[in-house]
């Protein structure tokens, strides 16, 4: 059976996509991954397809929702890593849930509760996979619980910023209620510090400061700001002379996850 991992925090710019992406990179090397993009931008999508996520449009999670049928609308990446893709219309999830209308005009409606429909249609193929990672959209949506709802963990990503400190803990209350109102164990595995501005010394003491309020779960890992992370939306993954760059202080955290998990 599947672990399945999300990537969140109600704030935007706090790198939930790129690492997204890169773990679901780094794990199919050694597991079978499916990463899912619960996000409207269709970021993930882009950056592990090397498509526009309009390109998806009539064959993405939305679709795979609303009908209870993941394989239909699966992207296949590689032998090992298959996408579950997003795009703009993702955005109309909510209605579909709370009205049955689909962006297409079609009624489906859904009767079961809000906040389980990823993870009702991922039960049949949680047994396909290693891993599935989700990426979320930056704000406490439907989308967002679905995916805590749907996890056993939860990584919290952590920008070096006052407006990302403060957004920490209705976050982890949001995690908190995806355990008591879903169906699964779900709990936070570690908050990941991102983003982070070497040069900025309010960066230092935010870092410093998260790590004092919540020492049992940060990770080690910090996350810096670099041109070649920054570049990897432009270049990929494939044929991309700075992926050694971008991948090197990621694996560090690739391992501490993994630690982690294993040791649950």
């Amino acid at each position: 059976m599947s672990i399945t991992i999300t990537m969140g925090i109600q704030k935007g710019g706090c790198g939930k996509s790129t690492t997204t992406g890169i773990l679901a990179h780094l794990l199919s090397k050694d597991y079978k991954v499916l990463a899912i993009d619960l996000d409207s931008q269709g970021n993930l999508t882009e950056l592990l397809s090397g498509q526009v996520s309009n390109d998806f449009v009539g064959n993405s999670v939305l679709e795979a929702m609303e009908y209870h049928d993941i394989p239909s609308y699966l992207h296949t990446i590689s032998d090992t890593l298959d996408l579950l893709p997003a795009n703009n219309f993702l955005a109309t999830f909510a209605r579909w849930l709370y009205t049955g209308k689909t962006y297409q005009g079609e009624r489906i409606p859904y009767k079961g509760s809000p906040s389980l429909v990823l993870d009702k249609a991922l039960n049949p193929i949680r047994e396909n996979y290693d891993f599935i990672l989700i990426d979320t959209p930056p704000s406490l949506s439907e989308q967002t619980t679905n995916a805590l709802c749907a996890s056993d963990y939860v990584v919290v990503m952590y920008e070096c910023s006052n407006w990302c400190y403060s957004a920490i803990p209705n976050f982890l209350d949001s995690v908190g209620g995806a355990k008591e109102n879903g169906e699964r164990s779900t709990e936070v595995i570690g908050i990941l510090r991102t983003m982070n501005d070497v040069r900025r010394t309010d960066a230092k003491a935010f870092n410093e400061l998260i790590e004092e309020d919540y020492p049992d779960l940060i990770f080690k890992t910090i996350i810096t700001r670099k041109a070649p992370v920054g570049r990897l939306s432009l270049y990929g993954f494939q044929d991309n002379k700075e992926l050694n760059q971008v991948i090197s202080q990621y694996y560090a955290f690739y391992k501490e996850l993994l630690n982690r998990v294993q040791n649950r």
